[in-house]
């Protein structure tokens, strides 16, 4: 029981087009955290912590919990393709019933079905 090699085209291009967008903001919020860095001046400089000077610390640091995020996404999405290729995708990891398409179109890299999800929260 797996999905057609047709329905697998379909979610590999939704993937990837996916993935695209994600690695595009990476790069974006990868340029905003090398701004940031650049804008914070010399370290070694002799001068006093002023409170802009802890709000852009939180800035990058928030910026850098985006980059993190994204980047696992990436690597969640570059697996779902993986399992594309194995002809995997799509099945299950508790149940190994097919994940409803409507689920894999929202969360194109979901390897758990409804109900193992809610099986695994109780």
């Amino acid at each position: 029981m797996r999905y057609s090699d047709a329905e697998l085209s379909e979610f590999k291009d939704l993937i990837l087009k996916k993935a695209e967008q994600a690695k595009k903001e990476l790069t974006y919020l990868q340029g905003l955290i090398t701004r940031k860095d650049e804008m914070g001046g010399d370290e070694n400089e002799n001068r006093y912590m002023t409170m802009e000077d802890g709000s852009m610390s939180m800035e990058r640091e928030q910026l850098a919990q985006m980059a993190s995020r994204q980047i696992n996404y990436i690597d969640h999405l570059e697996k779902a393709l993986m399992r594309i290729e194995n002809k995997t995708y799509g099945i299950c990891r508790v149940t190994g019933k097919l994940i409803d398409k409507a689920r894999l179109r929202a969360v194109p890299h979901a390897t758990l079905s409804i109900e193992a999800k809610q099986m695994m929260n109780k």
